[in-house]
């Protein structure tokens, strides 16, 4: 791309107006903006900031930047409103102390000797995904395995019946698909509908917890009713509101990385052939982990499962440069962060070995992904087992997009392994 054509771009990037190749490929748009616009104001006059050490400057800066959304929402989602209820009350747009309150709860049932418990049940999920394949010989990346994973790793989490949990996927894609930066009138009502549903299950899963608790230190649902002991608990639409951020949390970003990982080791077969020689024929998992702890890592750098973040300026500030003003509405460009080449050697490569990568995909300061842990156990197991079973699958069809600016992900990949 000339000097001219990237100046061009940049110049007239707006988020809510994007061409419909962004999707597919934003990486071009993110170097032009990086390079020309780093702190972009955007034709609405929200900020949009593309480079890695201004993303990890406003992260640090949680006295200068809210997660509260009330003010940015109220007037996308409308007062009263099921997604506003939402998006306004789950952890990861919140500022303390209700941001504190529920991450130390959520992370009293996190804990490593917690997740380490979760791997056998997890192996063994994995595994009877890959029977099911290896008897059709194929299926969809996505509907068939990655998608499939999550859901019932949250839903064992949450105590969900293994017979309810099919609703759960449909929910948290409409749910978190209206935090897009513009939405149709479908995209909004589907959205609320899928709160109001999501809440009304909810309401009934959560009466009979009280009734028959879990052990807290491992069924979150009972540990956010119970809540720390000696202190406060949760109100009854912050305890619902975040169970329905946990499964959305959980489920879309770990989908993501799976699927993404899968159909990069198609476009780069050499990297695809270092990770399998690593894994060999009999693999030791346990000797693996740093390898495909590093793999999972720049699969989450290569392509963010989540692309973008968003801050509100509570005083006048200045960042990379440019003077922010009080009020200012900030995206973070997550996706743009993770390939700058200021941060890393040949950012638009995939390097299953790299050292000291530094990703920005869980966040950064008192909003990094308090799943993120689980979230890197979930990816080496599943991407691992699936290797070890199929080194020599290949796609059948080109993916399809979700065609999403904010969650970077496929919603098909049809696949053999014959």
């Amino acid at each position: 791309m000339s000097p001219e054509r990237a100046r061009e771009i940049a110049g007239s990037f707006d988020l809510r107006a994007l061409p419909a190749d962004f999707y597919a490929n934003p990486f071009p748009v993110y170097s032009a903006l990086r390079e020309h616009e780093p702190v972009r104001r955007m034709p609405d006059g929200s900020w949009f900031i593309t480079r890695y050490a201004d993303l990890v400057a406003v992260y640090r800066d949680a006295h200068a930047f809210s997660s509260d959304k009330k003010v940015e929402f109220t007037p996308k989602y409308g007062a009263g409103s099921p997604l506003l209820a939402h998006h306004t009350t789950s952890l990861v747009f919140n500022d303390p102390p209700l941001h504190t309150r529920v991450r130390k709860l959520i992370m009293g049932a996190l804990t490593r000797r917690a997740i380490a418990e979760m791997e056998p049940g997890l192996v063994k999920l994995v595994d009877g995904l890959l029977d099911g394949i290896e008897a059709k010989q194929g299926g969809d990346l996505i509907e068939d395995f990655a998608a499939a994973i999550p859901v019932e790793i949250i839903g064992n989490l949450l105590g969900v019946p293994h017979e309810d949990r099919g609703p759960l996927r449909g929910w948290s894609l409409t749910i978190l698909g209206a935090l897009e930066p513009k939405l149709t009138p479908e995209q909004e009502a589907l959205g609320n509908r899928s709160v109001s549903e999501f809440l009304e299950y909810l309401r009934v899963l959560v009466a009979d917890r009280r009734k028959h608790p879990g052990d807290p230190e491992h069924d979150v649902l009972t540990r956010l009713i119970q809540g720390e002991q000696g202190g406060e608990q949760l109100s009854e639409h912050e305890l619902l509101q975040n169970c329905i951020f946990i499964l959305n949390a959980g489920h879309e970003t770990t989908t993501n990385l799976i699927g993404n990982a899968l159909v990069a080791l198609q476009e780069w077969p050499a990297q695809k052939e270092q990770l399998l020689r690593a894994i060999g024929g009999s693999p030791d998992w346990d000797a693996l982990e740093p390898v495909m702890t590093a793999a999972v890592d720049e699969f989450l750098r290569f392509e963010s499962s989540n692309q973008l973040g968003n801050r509100r300026a509570l005083k006048t500030v200045e960042v990379g440069g440019v003077r922010l003003e009080e009020g200012a509405l900030v995206t973070l460009c997550i996706g743009a962060a993770n390939r700058d080449p200021a941060q890393f050697e040949r950012p638009d490569e995939l390097q299953l070995s790299r050292a000291n990568n530094r990703h920005l995909a869980f966040g950064f300061g008192i909003h990094q992904c308090a799943g993120l842990s689980l979230a890197r156990l979930e990816g080496r197991v599943a991407i691992g087992r699936f290797l070890a079973r199929f080194p020599g699958y290949r796609l059948t069809a080109p993916p399809v997009r979700g065609g999403r600016a904010r969650f970077r992900g496929f919603l098909h990949a049809p696949f053999a392994v014959a």
